[in-house]
């Protein structure tokens, strides 16, 4: 069991409470690269106990010095980026480049939250003469983060240092499916903070369900699925404690009449198969107008069957595999299900067989880019959340019936519509029922930006300076002078 990955707690690299064990796979080749424990309610107890007794220390340190630990450890991780990359890219496959493009982010959002912690004040309020009103922000004290599979650097950075700059301690719970990489961020980041401070928390759902029904946890941040996203709101509701969610989407794009078919089709092809339709805000639903439907539909099953899929450690892969073959199993469940109702697939929509689809190995969890038109809006490829690289596109005849369609969902994470219009622009962003709204470029924005979710894709600002909000309690104070003695 030696090659078992450790949790850290109270600065300590120590062994599970339990023997049971997971393994961590290449999904590019379906082999183990690693071990981590499943975790217990007792090593999640410990790890809580640790940072509840490191807060009090951490809350009082300097707002400034907290930012100032902040920066020197993303300059360490900065010198470590690569290693970090291609660590990431062994466990959830995206392709290497796409990976450290994901770590840099990741240690910039640390480097904003150092400069914004400090900075983080609160209100002076205007009362009596005599006396003095403010609100002030506090930390809630333990705060766990929980991050998924698909961007686990990019997306822990974020969280950890928000709720860090604040004040706050924490408990990281990285995805069990891509646990090397949290290893290597937490080893690097540790070393620059007061023990305790920061503590790991490896395993499934036996160590991540105990975390978020701890009493000491005063505020719960979570990306991932709604399925358990509904579970760790269900929880915190039933004990008034604070949660952040950012959960799944199913994000429409609208295809303008009007607009370059071709262009079109590789802002779509962008949007539904970078990371193998692995992202959040992955485009999973297309509606395109019937004036340019035909050319953008060639254009889109073009790109589909010449997009280069393989493992992301290969030169020249455009996509990698899906993480793992639950997950293949899923898309594949949607595909099939279109099809057998009528749709029709233009490109992919077959498991790799012999040499793989698009010159992917036939070993791993690949599965090719899919383009599928006419599914039913009652298939789950049009409801569910596929999270994997299709493309389904239905053909409407005005940009009234797109906007109603891409509203047609219990989901709300993002939206895109692609046209010339600035009058379709401007109604787009008004009318549909998302927290982010791009016009004419499928990913993208300024750094900065806030969002919150709409229906079932979460609740909170999950990310910008807003989030600093969502992690810290305000507290209102009113101060009088006391009553002087009166002497004869």
């Amino acid at each position: 069991m030696s090659d078992v990955h450790r949790h850290l707690i109270g600065g300590e690299w120590c062994s599970s409470s339990s023997a049971e064990t997971i393994d961590v796979l290449d999904p590019a080749t379906g082999s183990r690269i690693g071990m981590i424990p499943a975790g217990s309610g007792a090593d999640a107890d410990r790890a809580v106990s640790a940072a509840r007794a490191a807060a009090p220390g951490w809350m009082r340190t300097d707002a400034a010095e907290r930012g100032a630990l902040l920066k020197t450890a993303a300059r360490v991780l900065r010198d470590h980026a690569d290693g970090l990359a291609e660590i990431q890219t062994r466990e959830n496959g995206k392709p290497l480049a796409d990976s450290l493009g994901g770590v840099e982010a990741g240690i910039g959002t640390i480097e904003q939250y150092a400069e914004l912690g400090p900075l983080h004040r609160g209100r002076s309020l205007v009362g009596s003469w005599g006396a003095s009103d403010m609100m002030v922000y506090e930390p809630y004290g333990v705060a766990a983060v929980i991050v998924p599979w698909n961007d686990p650097i990019a997306i822990a950075c974020g969280g950890i240092a928000a709720c860090l700059v604040t004040g706050n301690t924490v408990v990281f719970k990285p995805s069990e499916k891509t646990p090397l990489s949290a290893v290597r961020l937490v080893e690097l980041v540790v070393e620059q903070l007061p023990t305790g401070v920061l503590n790991l928390l490896l395993g499934d759902g036996r160590a991540g369900a105990p975390l978020v029904e701890h009493h000491d946890v005063g505020v719960v941040m979570h990306t991932g699925s709604t399925q358990t996203g509904r579970r760790i709101a269900e929880t915190c509701a039933g004990q008034l404690k604070k949660c952040v969610l950012e959960l799944g989407g199913k994000d429409p794009l609208i295809v303008d009449s009007g607009v370059d078919p071709v262009w079109a089709a590789e802002q779509a092809a962008t949007g539904a198969f970078a990371n193998a339709g692995q992202i959040c805000t992955s485009v999973e639903r297309i509606y395109v107008h019937a004036e340019v439907a035909e050319p953008f539909v060639d254009a889109l099953a073009e790109r589909a069957r010449s997009m280069r899929v393989g493992p992301g450690m290969d030169d020249g892969t455009e996509m990698g595999p899906l993480i793992d073959e639950r997950q293949r199993e899923v898309v594949h469940a949607h595909v099939s299900e279109a099809v057998e109702r009528g749709a029709q697939v233009r490109a992919g929509g077959e498991l790799p067989g012999g040499d793989g689809a698009n010159g992917a190995p036939a070993h791993g969890f690949f599965y090719p880019p899919t383009v599928i038109v006419g599914a039913g809006d009652d298939t789950r490829l049009m409801r569910e959340e596929t999270f994997g690289p299709v493309a389904p596109v239905q053909v409407v005849e005005s940009f009234d019936e797109a906007i109603e369609r891409a509203n047609a969902t219990d989901y709300g994470l993002a939206a895109t519509v692609l046209t010339e219009s600035e009058e379709h622009a401007e109604r787009a962003w008004r009318e549909l029922s998302v927290g982010t709204v791009k016009v004419n470029a499928v990913f993208g924005g300024a750094p900065g930006g806030s969002a919150q979710p709409h229906g079932q894709s979460g609740m909170g600002y999950g990310y910008g300076p807003e989030l600093l909000d969502e992690v810290t309690i305000t507290k209102v104070v009113h101060v009088e002078a006391a009553v002087t003695p009166q002497h004869d």
